[in-house]
């Protein structure tokens, strides 16, 4: 494996702050990059090469229109492999005998990482609540679970049993009654003992082998042996992130996800070797991208020394390797404000934060998705375990979205509970907007109602 040599960013020297702007919009969720094997599948599958946009476009209107057979096909020419109406769903015998031939240790793990995340997440639910207006009335926030929730599990390079558990539990907490995952027809996906075993312990209700943006499709404007969905939530490439901000207003979603990130903030206290070990963690997803930003700019050879120790022992370093290089960078800004100001513009995914006093300096950044303090915080006890779900907002975005939670598959409606006394108390304000809105109608149904004698009360 050749050596490693990092980009290096100085925010002190002009044009930094430009090359960090342009290194971060390479791994935006613009969905204007594709690779070379997945232009060639569009020309294939298409005839012609098109846009990431306008294959998304294509697929998901030939599945409104078309239905199961626009999913059918589309599996076929994406995915390789033949589906008919009765091999889409896996068979809950199917999901039974995945769960009783696992491993008892691996459905171990799984059971604790639930119950973490259950507990966490319900912890967080938003509850009924009633403000009293005594004789007037009363005023209330009323919450309910969505009915029916999909899960889109990605299935191709590698099995993601944590992000089927990231994603349920939440949903379970809240009370969802109907979970639907799509996971594809792949050895990672719907044919993956481990994932269907997962499913069964999560007490998912309906497993579809497809994925991509053909499955998001299908969730959304349902087709024949796929009942429509309320929600749909999970990762995915950039044809499935696509997908989702096509079909949102049809269904809600939780995110338009990109690649994932990590912005490492460190000082001269912290570890080189841990510091190695964040950026390379997340390297490993090819594409990531991994930044280190730091005001003492005398840790950073240490910090590439390590990286290149640690990635000759790897299994996926050379992949590691190639993601740091592209889209990876040693930043060091002049000052501590600086740095932190750094963090702040980034809005990153994960913010993993090695100083000396890391819960101060955390008090300071308020556009991130998740925060991990000192050195035993690793962003894999984040993406594994702890509770909270690794869901988060990329690309930037944490400055306007949070993370998945229970709460998001909740829906609220408010309750209005009037007595006469509390409609004569808000009438006049209501009357004087009305009038000001040329609304008379809106005025006349509330006089109306405070006439002294109403027309039942004539007739009797």
């Amino acid at each position: 494996m050749k050596t490693l040599v990092m980009r290096r960013i100085d925010l002190g020297n002009a044009g930094g702050r430009a090359d960090l702007d342009s290194l971060m919009a390479l791994l935006g969720n613009s969905g204007n990059v594709v690779s070379a094997k997945g232009r060639e599948l569009t020309r294939q599958v298409f005839g012609r090469e098109l846009t990431p946009a306008e294959v998304v476009d294509r697929v998901c209107e030939d599945v409104r229109t078309k239905g199961l057979e626009a999913v059918l096909h589309y599996t076929k020419m994406f995915d390789g492999f033949d589906l008919e109406e009765e091999t889409i769903q896996v068979s809950h015998a199917e999901m039974r005998m995945a769960h009783a031939a696992a491993s008892p240790k691996f459905l171990d793990s799984v059971r604790r990482i639930k119950q973490n995340i259950l507990a966490f997440q319900s912890g967080l639910i938003q509850r009924d609540a009633e403000l009293s207006l005594g004789r007037r009335g009363s005023l209330k926030l009323r919450v309910r679970p969505l009915k029916r929730v999909g899960f889109h599990i990605p299935g191709g390079a590698a099995a993601y049993p944590s992000t089927l558990l990231m994603t349920v539990a939440p949903a379970r907490a809240a009370g969802v009654k109907e979970l639907v995952v799509t996971l594809p027809p792949t050895k990672h996906g719907a044919f993956c003992p481990d994932m269907l075993a997962v499913c069964q312990e999560l007490g998912v209700d309906e497993v579809y082998r497809i994925g991509g943006a053909q499955a998001i499709a299908a969730m959304a404007y349902g087709v024949r042996g796929v009942k429509a969905v309320d929600m749909i939530v999970g990762p995915g490439n950039l044809f499935v992130a696509l997908a989702k901000k096509k079909v949102f207003g049809q269904v809600a979603i939780d995110c338009i996800a990109g690649p994932s990130e990590v912005v490492v903030l460190a000082d001269q206290t912290a570890n080189p070797k841990f510091l190695a070990a964040e950026l390379i963690a997340q390297a490993e997803h090819s594409p990531g991208s991994s930044l280190l930003v730091t005001w003492k700019k005398e840790i950073l050879d240490e910090v590439e020394r390590e990286l290149n120790l640690q990635l000759v022992n790897l299994e996926r370093g050379e992949l590691a390797r190639d993601c740091l290089e592209q889209f990876g960078a040693l930043v060091s800004a002049p000052t501590e404000a600086e740095a932190l100001e750094c963090v702040e513009r980034l809005a990153p995914e994960h913010l993993h934060i090695a100083t000396a006093c890391p819960e101060s300096q955390a008090e300071k950044i308020d556009s991130v998705g998740a925060i991990f303090l000192g050195e035993y915080s690793p962003v894999a006890a984040g993406d594994y375990a702890a509770g909270p779900s690794h869901v988060l907002p990329t690309g930037g975005t944490a400055r306007f979205s949070s993370g998945l939670t229970s709460n998001d598959f909740l829906r609220r409606s408010s309750v209005i509970s009037l007595t006469r006394e509390g409609l004569e108390h808000l009438a006049p304000d209501i009357c004087s907007l009305a009038d000001r809105e040329g609304l008379t109608g809106h005025k006349a149904s509330v006089l109306f109602r405070l006439e002294k004698k109403s027309r039942s009360t004539n007739r009797d």
